[in-house]
């Protein structure tokens, strides 16, 4: 596992805070440290702008292979991109879904016809993604997806019947990844297919669903013989598991480590606060803000180490499997922690303008955001399971 960096690399690190300090000013600069947990809902259509930004740099998409408009970079430059961006406080990626989850699965997946149909728009900045995977019956559990696709000959599409939930960002994207079931027979992970759907149509309704934090970044999603052409669907029908495995190896790739930076972030901010009010002469919250620090250094390293030993693919990793549970139990304490530094002016909440709704400062969306850490992208729970099972080569749990 590689820990520093080339002379080359640091000369890289220097190209992409330079370009973030050169353009992250004018109508941009209102944009630095929005996009977060609690605000994800601020100046979308400036951050799509951003977006565009970064492609124009050549910012977007930077792990890409070079013939699908990347760059190729190396995972140390990876790593090096997300730690200055997140460091000059640039804004939530509106992209996040389709550079990191939805265009590396069609670059390992996709066929090349479809690659040259979704690919470029990603890397443009200037077609969304969403994910949809979740339903009500079906979270951590993915392998119970009920919504169905299928076939109309006369058509020459898919047609999908369903409802995805829990979707973040479904409202603003133009594309949506969908698993669906091909077969109405079969169960568990058998007789899935992968979707790429058209957002913008008759058949789907979406329906935005209000956090606690006051905002909606996540949707209920309603297919109604939604449409899909027949190139849409990555693989064969019945490929879908292997397909939406894959994803989940991407989506613990080199885009974890600007989560991490974002933590950093966090964690920063809150000793500002500790030493601004005296919180910090508490023997406590001074310990708790060292175990902070120190388990977010291991959250790095363990991300290295997960990367250092990417297989092809996208399969996950063991290093891999412990991630998930470790940063959003991390993250859920970090809250809490944030809370206790601030004190009573933490439980303080401003009233809007029009009196009909709250205000909240970044830390106090942070801590209400994290409450719903341990539950998406599968619960604290499946996951122990998964690393008892799948890890470890423990008995599986016993079921009904």
């Amino acid at each position: 596992m590689k820990l520093d960096f080339s002379t080359e690399e640091q000369a890289f690190r220097s190209e992409i805070a330079t370009w973030l300090k050169q353009n992250l000013t004018g109508e941009f600069a209102q944009l630095k440290f929005c996009g977060g947990p609690g605000n994800e809902h601020r100046s979308p259509q400036q951050r799509k702008r951003w977006e565009q930004k970064l492609a124009e740099g050549g910012w977007s998409c930077i792990g890409w292979p070079q013939q699908y408009g990347g760059r190729s970079c190396s995972i140390e430059q990876q790593v090096i991109f997300h730690e200055e961006y997140h460091r000059a406080g640039a804004p939530g990626r509106l992209s996040l879904l389709g550079e990191g989850l939805a265009g590396p699965t069609i670059i390992a997946f996709g066929n090349e016809a479809q690659k040259q149909k979704y690919l470029p728009g990603i890397v443009a900045g200037t077609e969304l993604w969403c994910q949809g995977y979740s339903e009500p019956g079906a979270g951590s559990d993915l392998a119970s997806v009920k919504t169905k696709a299928c076939f109309n000959e006369t058509q020459g599409k898919w047609l999908i019947n369903g409802q995805k939930v829990w979707t973040s960002l479904a409202h603003q994207a133009d594309y949506c990844f969908v698993i669906a079931r091909t077969n109405p027979a079969s169960t568990a992970h058998k007789g899935l297919g992968f979707f790429l759907v058209k957002m913008d149509q008759p058949g789907i309704e979406v329906r935005g669903i209000k956090q606690i934090t006051g905002t909606s970044e996540f949707n209920e999603v309603f297919f109604n013989n939604a449409e899909c052409d027949a190139e849409g669907i990555i693989g064969a029908p019945g490929d879908g598991w292997k397909i939406a495995m894959g994803l989940l190896g991407f989506e613990r790739g080199v885009s974890t480590l600007g989560l991490q930076m974002q933590f950093r972030n966090e964690l920063n901010e809150i000793i500002r606060i500790a030493k601004q009010n005296n919180a910090y002469r508490d023997p406590a919250i001074r310990q708790r803000i060292a175990q902070s620090h120190a388990e977010l250094k291991i959250m790095r390293y363990n991300a290295l180490r997960m990367l250092s030993a990417q297989a092809e693919n996208g399969t996950l990793q063991k290093e891999a499997l412990i991630y998930k549970v470790f940063w959003a139990s991390w993250h859920q304490n970090l809250g809490e922690l944030a809370i206790d530094v601030m004190g009573p002016e933490g439980q303080i909440l401003d009233k809007s303008n029009s009196g009909s709704e709250y205000t909240l400062n970044h830390l106090q969306a942070m801590y209400l955001f994290a409450r719903a850490d341990t539950i998406y992208g599968g619960t604290n729970e499946i996951q122990r399971n998964i690393i008892a099972e799948r890890g470890l080569g423990m008995p599986k749990e016993p079921r009904a």
